[in-house]
């Protein structure tokens, strides 16, 4: 699973003009889920994203969690963080997990995380318009085998 994780001072997604979810100061997250990727995969980015210290504290140091901050998540569903681009100009998605596969860990992945924090959803599989209020900005890309091995 690859987790593009950005800090935000607000974010939103839409699908069809229509707000479908959203989330206060925090963290975005753009998920992927890869051919092969397990519930181990979910809860390995959960514990580490939670836990994540990027968020300043008083000193303006960062060092505390989206738990620390009493924080909220977006977490939106897109298969391109998989793109294979190392031939030609057109990427392809075969390393990309099935639908039927990516869809209930895109779910689980955001019902862990709604185990500890507010958790706002894009439409798996849907043509969203996501919106951010960047805060830094703070981009993270994480990869479950990294932290898996």
């Amino acid at each position: 699973m690859i987790a593009v994780i950005q800090r935000v001072s607000a974010a939103s997604v839409e699908v069809d003009g229509e707000t479908v979810g959203s989330c206060g100061h925090g963290l975005c997250i753009l998920l992927g889920v890869a051919k092969g990727d397990t519930a181990e995969d979910a809860d390995a980015l959960v514990k580490k994203i939670i836990n994540l210290r990027i968020f300043e504290d008083g000193n303006g140091k960062m060092n505390l969690s989206l738990l620390d901050v009493g924080g909220e998540m977006l977490a939106v569903s897109n298969f391109t963080l998989l793109a294979s681009y190392r031939k030609g100009n057109r990427p392809d998605y075969m390393s990309a997990a099935a639908p039927a596969v990516a869809k209930p860990l895109y779910e689980y992945f955001c019902q862990r995380c709604a185990e500890s924090v507010k958790v706002g959803m894009g439409v798996f599989g849907a043509d969203m318009k996501p919106h951010l209020d960047c805060d830094g900005p703070v981009t993270i890309v994480m990869d479950s085998k990294v932290l898996l091995a």
